[in-house]
């Protein structure tokens, strides 16, 4: 007979028909385990910091020993169930904060997991600048948001590529932000 429990790779919520949505994540079409889903939710639309916008920021969510453990509670769910466990793939924005955050996460699974491989890609967008302005005030805003970016990605690469086995940067631009 059919079983009463949910699989495990059930969704705790469904994805809203109507209404007021707040952020992508809403319309996600693909059914995850809640164990696969980690929300920071200091930066979220509503959170108190804003936006993971520097390195520094997203690295130091890691520092937290309750995130920690939480997100090794999480890791430890999954590498139980594996019978042969061969490695990690790590994908991560490579422009903003979360470089940061891969860059920690990398650093947490080499420690732990040493003889497994970890492939990570960093990401980085199609385009810089999401629209055009006039005016000094959001040239020099536009400028410090270039500045972030830049730094972002060449700390998450440095930062990435020496806690993985192989690193790989994805881009649809032909450069990683640099002009």
């Amino acid at each position: 007979g059919a079983s009463s429990t949910p699989s495990p790779l059930a969704l705790s919520q469904d994805v809203p028909s109507g209404g007021s949505v707040r952020g992508w994540s809403r319309y996600l079409g693909v059914r995850l385990h809640p164990k696969s889903l980690y929300v920071v939710r200091q930066y979220m639309q509503d959170g108190d910091c804003g936006c993971l916008e520097a390195f520094g920021q997203g690295e130091s969510l890691l520092q937290d020993p309750g995130c920690v453990e939480e997100l090794e509670d999480r890791l430890h769910f999954y590498v139980e169930e594996c019978d042969y466990l061969q490695g990690f793939q790590v994908l991560c924005d490579l422009h903003d904060g979360f470089s940061g955050v891969g860059a920690k996460v990398t650093e947490l699974l080499c420690d732990e997991y040493s003889g497994k491989g970890i492939l990570s890609w960093g990401l980085t967008p199609a385009s810089s600048n999401v629209g055009s302005f006039s005016g000094w005030i959001f040239l020099l805003q536009d400028s410090q948001k270039n500045v972030y970016s830049l730094m972002n990605t060449a700390l998450g690469i440095v930062r990435l590529s020496s806690h993985s086995s192989l690193f790989c940067p994805l881009s649809l631009r032909e450069t990683l932000g640099v002009k």
